[in-house]
C-alpha cells in the first residue's frame, strides 16, 4: 500500500500541473481569440461590439475637453475607442496624452518610424495584448509601491552587521547544544538576545513588508507585459531606446521583477508562525529579508516609475501601428515648417468612418491671409468635413498615420468651435457660449506663434445663435483676427452671403457640397434626396430645409 501512495502522490502531483497548463493554454486561447473579434470591430467600426477603454487615465484637462469633444477624441465611438489596443494604466494614459497635446517634429518623426516597424510585428503586438487584458481589467494602483522603490532603504547598516554576526553564533551553538558539547545557557542567552533585538525592529519590519507586498504583487502584473518585449531589437532609434530603458545593465526589467517577487515570497514567510518563529529565532530572517528587498531597491528602485513609462509609450507605438496595419492605405504626413505656410490633404477622409461609407475629398488650408468658407445644404457634409480635417491633424501630430492618400501641415495648434452648448446654471446663453468659445480660438493664435505654431481653427457653423446680420458683422470681426494672426483655417456657414462681405471677399476661398434628388425615385410619394459628399469649388447654389421639412411629412 505504501509502495503505491509512493508512485501515486508523484502522479497527482504531475497531473495537477499538466492540468493547469492546459488551464493556461485555453485562457491565452480565449483572449487571442477575443483580440482577433476585436480586431474585426474594428475594421467594421462596430462601436458596439468593440470593447470601450477603460478612461480613468484619459481624462483631458479642462483646456482640452473642448477639442476632445468637438473632435470625438475620448469616450464611445472616439478617436481613442479605434485605437483600443492600449489596456494597461500607463499605455492608455499615454495615448491619450499624445492625442490631446502635439508632438514637435522630431517627436512626430521618431514615433512614425517605431510605429511604422511595430506595424509589421503582429505577433509582438497581439503577445502583448494577450499579456496586458489582465491589467484592463483590474486597473492596479501602484502609486503606493513606486513610492517604496523609490524611497531610501531604512534598515541601519549596524543593525545588519549585527543580525548577520548573531546568526552566525547562535546556529552553530543550538548545534552544539544539540550533540551534547555545550551546556544550554549560552544558546538560550543567543536566543534572547534574538527575542529582544528582533522585537525592537518589529513595529517598523512589518510595516514596511506590508507596505511592499500589499501592492507588489499587483505590480508583477507589469512584469508579464513587460517580458513581451525581453530579447527583442529594432532598429529605429525611439524603439531602441526604450528597450535600453527596459534592460540596463544587461538585466531586463521582466528579470528585475521576478527576482524581487522572489524575495517577497521569502519575506511572506511571517505569515506562517510555525515557519517564522524558528527562522526568526535562529536566523534573524527578517533582516536579512529585508536587506535583499533594499538592495533591489538600491538597485532598481528608480527604474520602476521609467519601465512603466516606457511600457506605456510602448503600447501607445503599438496602437498606432495597428491603425498603420489595418488601413494600408493610409499615409504618414510630414509635418514640419514650410513655406509657404500651407496644410495640403489629398483623398481626405474620416478615420472613424467605414471604409464602405467614408468619401475622400482633397482640401487645401492657406496661405495664412485666406480661410476657407464651407457651404452646402443640411447633411450634406460640412461638418464631416471639418471633423476629418481635426481629427487627422490629431493623429498627425501624435506620430500615427492619417487617413489619407498625402498629408502635409506645418506645426501647428488645433482650436476648434464645433458643438457648443449654453449653461443654465452659469447662466451662459448659446449666443455667449458660443462667443466665449471663438475668443479662446482667437486668443489661442497669440499663444501658437509664441510656441513657433501656426493656430489652425475650424469653426462649425459660426455665431448661429444670432441674427443673420448681426452674425455678418461678427464673423467680419472674428475672420479679420485670425487673418491678422497668420492662422490657417475654414469655417463652415449656412449663410451664402459671407462669401460677398467686401473686406472678407479677397480672403476667401468658398467650397461646397451639395444634394440632389433621383429623376422619378420616390419613397412614400415623396422624391428620394441624396448625397455624394463630394467637395466642389463656389457657393453652395442649392438649399434643402424646406425639402426636408416635405420628407419628414411638415410641408404644405
Amino acid at each position: 500500500m505504501l509502495w503505491l501512495s509512493a508512485v501515486g502522490l508523484p502522479v497527482f502531483v504531475g497531473l495537477v500541473v499538466a492540468h493547469d497548463r492546459v488551464i493556461r493554454r485555453e485562457r491565452r486561447a480565449a483572449d487571442l481569440m477575443k483580440i482577433q473579434e476585436q480586431g474585426l470591430a474594428r475594421l467594421a467600426r462596430d462601436w458596439q461590439t468593440l470593447s470601450l477603454p477603460r478612461l480613468e487615465e484619459a481624462q483631458p484637462p479642462v483646456e482640452s475637453q473642448v477639442l476632445a469633444r468637438d473632435l470625438n477624441l475620448l469616450g464611445r465611438a472616439s478617436l481613442l475607442h479605434l485605437l483600443g489596443t492600449a489596456h494597461t494604466p500607463p499605455g492608455r494614459g499615454t495615448l491619450a496624452t499624445w492625442l490631446l497635446t502635439p508632438a514637435t517634429p522630431a517627436e512626430i518623426a521618431e514615433r512614425q518610424a517605431a510605429v511604422a516597424e511595430l506595424a509589421g510585428e503582429l505577433d509582438l503586438r497581439q503577445e502583448l495584448e494577450v499579456r496586458a487584458l489582465p491589467l484592463a481589467r483590474l486597473s492596479p494602483d501602484c502609486e503606493p509601491f513606486l513610492r517604496w522603490a523609490e524611497d531610501h532603504p531604512w534598515l541601519p547598516r549596524w543593525a545588519l552587521s549585527l543580525a548577520q554576526l548573531l546568526t552566525l553564533v547562535t546556529a552553530p551553538v543550538g548545534l552544539l547544544v544539540l550533540a551534547d558539547l555545550s551546556p544550554s545557557w549560552p544558546f538560550l542567552l543567543l536566543i534572547l538576545v534574538n527575542v529582544s533585538f528582533s522585537f525592537a525592529f518589529a513595529k517598523r519590519m512589518a510595516e514596511t513588508f506590508d507596505r511592499i507586498s500589499a501592492r507588489e504583487g499587483e505590480f508583477q502584473l507589469y512584469a508579464a507585459a513587460l517580458g513581451a518585449f525581453d530579447g527583442r531589437r529594432f532598429r529605429g532609434a525611439r524603439l531602441q531606446e526604450l528597450m535600453a530603458e527596459l534592460a540596463r545593465d544587461g538585466v531586463s526589467a521582466g528579470a528585475s521583477l521576478d527576482l524581487l517577487h522572489r524575495r517577497v515570497v521569502l519575506s511572506d514567510s511571517r505569515r506562517a508562525t510555525l515557519i517564522h518563529t524558528p527562522l526568526q529565532l535562529l536566523f534573524l530572517w527578517d533582516f536579512h529579508i529585508l536587506a535583499l528587498l533594499e538592495r533591489w531597491q538600491r538597485d532598481f528602485g528608480g527604474r520602476a516609475r521609467r519601465w512603466l513609462a516606457a511600457l506605456g509609450e510602448l503600447e501607445a507605438l503599438s496602437a498606432l501601428a495597428a491603425l498603420a496595419h489595418d488601413n494600408p492605405a493610409w499615409t504618414f504626413p510630414e509635418v514640419a515648417p514650410r513655406e509657404p505656410v500651407l496644410l495640403e490633404a489629398r483623398e481626405i477622409g474620416h478615420p472613424l468612418l467605414p471604409e464602405s461609407a467614408r468619401v475622400a475629398n482633397d482640401v487645401t488650408l492657406g496661405p495664412p491671409g485666406t480661410f476657407l468658407l464651407v457651404t452646402g445644404s443640411n447633411m450634406s457634409g460640412k461638418s464631416t468635413l471639418l471633423r476629418s480635417l481635426g481629427i487627422n491633424v490629431v493623429l498627425a501630430q501624435a506620430g500615427g498615420p492619417v487617413c489619407a492618400a498625402s498629408f502635409s501641415l506645418p506645426p501647428v495648434t488645433l482650436a476648434t468651435s464645433v458643438l457648443v452648448e449654453d449653461s443654465l446654471a452659469d447662466g451662459v446663453s448659446f449666443f455667449m457660449a458660443e462667443l466665449l468659445r471663438i475668443r479662446q480660438v482667437v486668443d489661442a493664435a497669440g499663444r501658437a506663434a509664441g510656441e513657433g505654431r501656426v493656430l489652425l481653427y475650424l469653426l462649425d457653423e459660426i455665431l448661429r445663435g444670432t441674427n443673420s446680420r448681426e452674425r455678418q458683422i461678427a464673423v467680419r470681426r472674428v475672420l479679420s483676427h485670425l487673418l491678422a494672426a497668420g492662422a490657417l483655417g475654414a469655417i463652415s456657414t449656412h449663410d451664402l452671403e459671407l462669401a460677398q462681405i467686401s473686406e472678407l471677399a479677397a480672403a476667401c476661398r468658398p467650397v461646397h457640397f451639395r444634394e440632389s434628388f433621383e429623376p422619378g425615385a420616390e419613397q412614400d410619394g415623396k422624391p428620394v434626396m441624396t448625397f455624394d459628399y463630394r467637395l466642389r469649388p463656389g457657393v453652395a447654389t442649392t438649399a434643402n430645409a424646406l425639402k426636408l421639412l416635405d420628407l419628414v411629412g411638415l410641408g404644405e
